[in-house]
Formats: C-alpha cells, sequence, structure tokens
C-alpha cells in the first residue's frame, strides 16, 4: 500500500491521475445526458403519436410540433 501510494504522489503522477480521473467522469456524465435527452425526445415522439392516434390531434398540428422541436447539437 505504500508504494502505491508513494508512486501516485511522486514524479508528478498525481496530476496525471487527476486529469484521467476528470476526463473520465466528464464522458461518464456527458454520456449520461445524452441519453436522457433521446429517452425524453422519443417519449416526446409516442405521446403526439398517441395523440394523433386517439384523434384529439390531427396529424398535421403533430408534424408541426414535431419540427417546431430544436435539433439536438451535437447530431
Amino acid at each position: 500500500m505504500e508504494e502505491i501510494l508513494k508512486y501516485v504522489f511522486d514524479d508528478g503522477n498525481l496530476f496525471w491521475l487527476v486529469g484521467g480521473l476528470i476526463a473520465i467522469v466528464a464522458i461518464v456524465f456527458g454520456s449520461l445526458a445524452s441519453t436522457i435527452k433521446g429517452v425524453a425526445r422519443e417519449k416526446t415522439r409516442r405521446e403526439i403519436a398517441a395523440y394523433i392516434a386517439e384523434g384529439s390531434m390531427s396529424p398535421e398540428q403533430g408534424e408541426k410540433l414535431m419540427r417546431a422541436a430544436p435539433r439536438n447539437e451535437d447530431e
């Protein structure tokens, strides 16, 4: 255990360890955010389709709603 701690705190290894940890956390949270946005978008599409199917919304209104939604910037 002491050898590991000595290795981490010597020769600037802590800098690379912290930098790598920050990068991993950023990637994980970015992926999570993208997944949540995709799920929410699909849920909205399904709800609009359900309204059209039950007749409380016309297909033209549904199409307008779908086009009015902003596109995902990273697509």
